[in-house]
């Protein structure tokens, strides 16, 4: 039996990273527990409004990818990233050329919410653009 996963990232703006995550992956904000209208009434009602701000979240919204946790640390990114993802935007196209543009499209959309290109790998195991999110955290674009 295969084990649920969760990604967590350090922030300085969880809510800010979770709204580049959630553009550069499909995902959509975690809906508030049932019977709360959002996250501030659940807060409220748990007392925990203090830590609004200081945590987000973000779900497939089809159920298949794992959950993405945002919390706020107070230090910056100090160093190269040891795991880091990969994002398929080319999934299921049919050639080298629909796979440039399909990467190309995604990693255009990243950077104008604010990722950089940091570079291109162009080798006979594969193609990808890595790049760094808001925060400084590296990435592939394949």
């Amino acid at each position: 039996m295969a084990l649920e996963v969760q990604v967590a990232m350090d922030a300085s703006d969880p809510s800010g990273l979770a709204e580049f995550w959630a553009l550069a992956l499909g995902y959509v904000r975690q809906p508030p527990p049932p019977g709360h209208d959002s996250w501030e009434a659940f807060a409220e009602v748990n007392g925990m409004a203090h830590l609004l701000g200081e945590r987000d979240a973000l779900v497939d919204p089809e159920g298949l990818g794992p959950r993405l946790y945002f919390q706020r640390v107070p230090e910056e990114k100090a160093g190269k990233n040891r795991v880091h993802l990969d994002i398929r935007a080319s999934k299921g196209a049919e050639d080298e050329v629909e796979r440039a543009r399909l990467v190309g499209e995604h990693v255009a959309r990243l950077v104008a919410a604010g990722a950089r290109v940091l570079w291109e790998v162009d080798e006979p195991a594969g193609r990808c653009t890595v790049l760094a999110d808001p925060e400084g955290n590296e990435f592939c674009v394949a």
